[in-house]
């Protein structure tokens, strides 16, 4: 087999489990991803479910973790984004910014997308306004509002308290998110939450520097001015690359073992580091066992 037999479309935990099992079993692959290694582990703040650190770890640490297994072991990454993935005359066809492989075997662990931002954002204040918390962890004194109250926007505001303020400011009057992350919100004293309380319009031009907000909680509506903005509003998989009207295909040679979903990309509310990897493990195990099993492998 030629390494480009066999593609895995994401470097994030699912994909570099898949690619280091691979590796391991001396299967031949490719590995792309678009942006880093480690996927959405760079937004997280604690990572407490990831057996080995029993205080927890951080996720940019244990990101960095993972690529350096990853190279020890003798896997490359390729940097290229994935445009689209089509299938034609019974090939797979992935095209790439630099180049378009036909892959025999394909991994799809692209993780997951922000979902689209509620309301309109002006130009003016673009990059002031985030779905993702990593490129803001190096800011210091700053006053940052996160909407939304799940398990994401409560670990986004204790990462970014360390060095700043938090609002968080969610349209109902519960929050969504594991009581243990609220708990420690609540005793962070850097931490406001704001509840039954909706960002209705984004306003420029008092300040290049400064996002005004106009809220309403209950009946009232009031401003709010802070220097960025995040929304923690949910996601959704990452299949941007592939046509609609090409899913059920995609759904057909998933059954015909040509095609493999792992990590984010298919586990909906479960989207969980350990669970990426063990998909990412038992993808590569999987397609390791139907090589042997169509004498594509000799030992």
């Amino acid at each position: 087999m030629r390494p480009e037999d066999i593609l895995i479309v994401g470097a994030g935990p699912a994909g570099l489990a898949c690619a280091i099992q691979l590796q391991r079993s001396g299967v031949p692959f490719l590995l792309l991803e678009k942006d880093r290694v480690g996927g959405l582990l760079w937004n997280a703040n604690l990572v407490e479910n990831y057996p080995g650190f029993p205080k927890g770890v951080n996720g940019a640490k244990l990101a960095g973790l993972f690529e350096k297994q990853m190279r020890s072991t003798g896997v490359q990454v390729i940097f290229d984004r994935v445009s689209q993935i089509n299938y034609h005359a019974d090939r797979l066809i992935v095209t790439t910014e630099q180049t378009t492989y036909h892959p025999r075997y394909l991994i799809i662990a692209t993780g997951t997308k922000p979902r689209p931002f509620p309301i309109s954002i002006p130009e003016e204040v673009h990059d002031r306004i985030f779905s993702e918390v990593y490129p803001l962890l190096e800011i210091r004194g700053q006053h940052i509002v996160i909407v939304g109250a799940g398990d994401a926007a409560f670990d986004y505001a204790l990462n970014l308290a360390k060095q700043n303020r938090v609002s968080i400011c969610h349209r109902a009057g519960q929050t969504n998110c594991l009581p243990l992350l609220r708990a420690r919100a609540m005793a962070n004293e850097k931490i406001a939450y704001q509840g039954q309380t909706t960002i209705r319009q984004i306003l420029t031009g008092r300040s290049k520097n400064k996002i005004f907000l106009t809220a309403q909680q209950l009946n009232e509506e009031f401003d709010i001015e802070c220097d960025y903005l995040i929304y923690a509003i949910g996601r959704e998989p990452q299949l941007d690359m592939i046509p609609p009207d090409l899913l059920p295909e995609i759904e057909k040679l998933a059954r015909t073992k040509r095609v493999y979903m792992a990590g984010d990309v298919m586990n909906g509310y479960m989207r969980q580091t350990t669970i990426a990897v063990g998909d990412g493990v038992r993808t590569a195990m999987q397609i390791y066992t139907h090589l042997k099993e169509t004498e594509t492998l000799t030992e």
